[in-house]
């Protein structure tokens, strides 16, 4: 495993990691090594179908239509 050296931290910088890491039961570093590993994770393109669920629940008073029916509509014209 390597090691990272991070210096000239602000303190509150450190401060608030610390507490952060009292929040979740953890060390410094472990709280460091987790926003690390979490930071480090790739970054997946969204379910395109949740993208739309969520982006549905905004607006519950509106009728939601499916992109497939308005496209096969918009072919017979």
């Amino acid at each position: 495993m390597a090691n990272v050296t991070v210096r000239n931290l602000d303190d509150t910088v450190v401060e608030a990691l610390k507490k952060r890491a009292r929040a979740n039961n953890r060390s410094l570093e472990g709280e460091l090594r987790q926003i690390l590993t979490d930071a480090a994770k790739p970054v997946g393109v969204p379910d395109p179908r949740a993208l739309a669920d969520r982006i549905a629940a905004m607006t519950p008073d509106r009728p939601q239509t499916d992109s497939a029916d308005l496209l096969h509509g918009d072919r017979r014209r």
